[in-house]
């Protein structure tokens, strides 16, 4: 009998696990490249996608120096064009260095990669999949907040590249902004599910109005979890807010830069994705195999669609921010903005931990930041306060309240 329980239960849980012949669940690969994923430790799954993310970048830079790859000659016809005007810096860009892109590019992963936010108590906590029905709805309700206004930050960031804006590049101004939009549409387009290549794809309104987005695909998790449609949309936790206004004034705020911009929707926000939504998705398939409540991919579809099709994101990204990197006070200024955005993402997962498990743990000033990622000017303190004032009733918890509110989840550095 107990044989046939076991059998009946793998059937249940088919669509998105196999079982070996120990009892040991194995995820399908089309659920998760980590088939082992539900054996292994958080910090596991980190360094192993830290570790692939690097190898991915590696394999890109030997595209790039290939001349007979596509890759390498549409930057080589760049630099034929820009190479008329022996003013034109674009020649000397760390693109057309031998080495330096990648060591651009493994300093900035660190740098991204090694913040706590992305190994944050409740991503390891919620891994492990010991949590209850409610506690599991209390996240998704919550994180849905985020996941609803993140595409629009992208969408401002697109704003920021265009005609008039300061760029050193003479005739290449408008050819290397059309590619930061482009790059920046993509994932847009993703998040909307509204990406087309020719007039023949261009859905009918219909169509349209029904696309597959981020957001309907994450209503699905919801009918997993039992929550109906009317239900699903809650005014917004103080560090939730906290953090969607921090993205916004980042990425379309004038005293922001675009090259701050385009590093916080690029670096700060895709980098880091696929690690804790695949700790997401483990814990809610390990909470949902300890519990046997049969979730689908369908319904899980938002958490495997993130941790699948983010990786090509991140290189996209980096490829775009590379562009604009002429000196290392270029550098210190896409550091700032990840710092900027991670520090807000960490202080939405510590507000949502305390709410999803009714316990306290530590901010991030609480945690002995390392100084690298302490923030060098008050810019986003400011602008943060005047936004929250500048909330609707009903939209964020206790809003009288919040927008009075004069504490921030930033740590700066001594002095400033």
């Amino acid at each position: 009998m107990a044989m046939q329980d076991q059998a009946a239960r793998a059937r249940r849980f088919s669509d998105l696990l196999d079982v070996m012949a120990d009892g040991r669940p194995v995820l399908l690969p089309s659920v998760h490249p980590l088939q082992n994923l539900l054996e292994l430790e958080g910090e596991e799954v980190l360094a192993r996608f830290k570790s692939s993310q690097v190898e991915d970048f590696g394999k890109v830079i030997l595209e790039l120096e290939d001349p007979h790859n596509a890759l390498n000659r549409f930057f080589a016809e760049l630099r034929t064009v820009a190479e008329r005007d022996p003013h034109n810096p674009f020649p000397r860009n760390k693109l057309f260095r031998a080495g330096e892109l990648g060591k651009l590019f493994l300093d900035l992963h660190d740098h991204v990669m090694s913040h706590p936010v992305w190994r944050h108590p409740f991503f390891m906590r919620f891994f492990k999949g010991e949590f209850t029905q409610e506690q599991a709805t209390r996240f998704a309700l919550n994180y849905f907040n985020q996941v609803k206004n993140t595409r629009q930050c992208v969408a401002l960031a697109i704003g920021r590249f265009s005609g008039v804006m300061e760029m050193p590049y003479g005739a290449l101004n408008e050819r290397l902004s059309e590619i930061t939009q482009i790059v920046l549409a993509q994932l847009v387009a993703d998040e909307y599910g509204v990406g087309m290549h020719s007039v023949e794809d261009y859905p009918t309104l219909s169509t349209l109005f029904r696309s597959n987005t981020h957001i309907v695909m994450y209503r699905k998790m919801f009918e997993g979890l039992g929550v109906p449609f009317g239900e699903q949309d809650v005014p917004l936790l103080h560090g939730v807010a906290d953090n969607v206004l921090t993205q916004r004034i980042v990425a379309g705020d004038p005293e922001f830069t675009p090259l701050e911009a385009l590093s916080s929707v690029g670096l700060g926000m895709e980098w880091g994705v696929p690690e804790f939504f695949s700790l997401l998705l483990g814990g809610m398939i390990r909470w949902a195999w300890k519990n046997d409540v049969p979730l689908t991919q369908e319904q899980l579809i938002v958490l495997i669609a993130h941790v699948r099709y983010d990786v090509l994101h991140a290189i996209a990204v980096m490829m775009v921010t590379s562009l604009y990197v002429k000196d290392d006070g270029d550098i210190d200024a896409i550091k700032g903005a990840t710092n900027t955005l991670m520090a807000g993402r960490y202080g939405m997962m510590t507000d949502v931990y305390h709410y999803v498990f009714g316990e306290r743990c530590p901010s991030l000033a609480e945690i002995d930041l390392d100084p690298r990622y302490h923030l060098r000017d008050r810019r986003i303190e400011q602008a943060l306060r005047r936004a929250r004032v500048q909330v609707a009733e009903g939209r964020v918890v206790d809003a009288a309240a919040y927008r009075k509110k004069q504490d921030t989840p930033f740590v700066f550095a001594k002095g400033v």
